[in-house]
């Protein structure tokens, strides 16, 4: 027998070879018998990609990111201006000022009711809430300003609410009817409440230290809170004072930007009390 012959996968002969072999009954008959073939396969080598390298964004730090509460402080400052000049444009100009004497337009009377509680709830609440930002000098300063302008607010907040009630009285309207006064009443009631707590557990000399340890966050929790309130319900009270009252599109206007004006005052306050003061 012949040894195997190897050939290539890629190159088949045309004819298998082959030889002659004696078959086993001795005759001359002879038999063909195929030489065995050994096939190489030749495996071809893959092809290497090469990656295109993608550019790299730079990551920027956290720090990249931060904010420090001075740039709100000034925000909502420069909003605070804004909310009063538009308050005062509006009362003084569309609305003709401000009388506590009975005249044969009871609107006069009303008018207060915005002016007051906007001067009072809004400005005086939102920059009570900032004193721990904006005042400089020791902590008890801070205290003592933050501690009387929200005395302030609740002083401007009552004379507002007296308008309300006289304005009611003189012209025969139902006391307590609608959704801004409820959220008004609430917001007033909590006020007086957030401020008879702090006095007793930050001014008050006989509280403990812990217990004023305590009640800080929820302090800070509940004045957040009550300042958001008093914001709605100026938004709630200038969308009924336009729907009920106003017929001029100059006063719309002036309506409806001292609405956005004071919500934006409103975030900024909150965004300068919750960010740090420094990094």
């Amino acid at each position: 027998m012949n040894p195997p012959r190897i050939r290539h996968q890629d190159t088949p002969p045309n004819k298998p070879p082959y030889h002659i072999m004696p078959s086993r009954g001795g005759s001359g008959n002879t038999q063909r018998q195929q030489d065995p073939t050994v096939v190489v396969v030749a495996f071809a080598q893959p092809r290497r990609r090469t990656r295109r390298r993608r550019a790299i964004m730079p990551v920027k730090s956290s720090a990249s990111f931060r904010m420090t509460a001075l740039p709100m402080v000034v925000t909502a400052q420069l909003l605070a201006a804004a909310v009063l000049t538009l308050t005062l444009v509006w009362v003084l100009h569309f609305r003709g000022g401000v009388s506590w004497k009975p005249t044969s337009n009871p609107l006069f009377v009303y008018t207060a009711h915005p002016l007051f509680m906007v001067i009072g709830f809004i400005i005086c609440t939102g920059e009570a809430v900032m004193a721990y930002r904006i005042v400089l000098g020791p902590r008890s300063a801070k205290k003592a300003v933050h501690l009387l302008l929200h005395l302030v607010a609740l002083t401007f907040a009552a004379v507002g609410l007296y308008a309300a009630f006289k304005f009611h009285h003189d012209v025969g309207l139902p006391d307590i009817r609608s959704l801004h006064s409820w959220l008004g009443i609430a917001t007033i009631a909590l006020y007086g409440l957030q401020w008879l707590m702090a006095f007793v557990y930050f001014v008050f000399p006989g509280a403990v230290m812990t217990m004023r340890a305590d009640y800080a966050p929820w302090h800070i929790f509940f004045g957040l809170a009550i300042f958001l309130m008093a914001i709605c319900t100026a938004e709630t009270g200038l969308a009924k004072f336009v729907s009920a009252f106003i017929a001029y599109p100059g006063e719309v206007f002036v309506v409806n930007f001292t609405g956005i004006a004071i919500l934006m005052f409103g975030v900024a306050v909150v965004l300068a009390v919750i960010l740090p003061s420094r990094y």
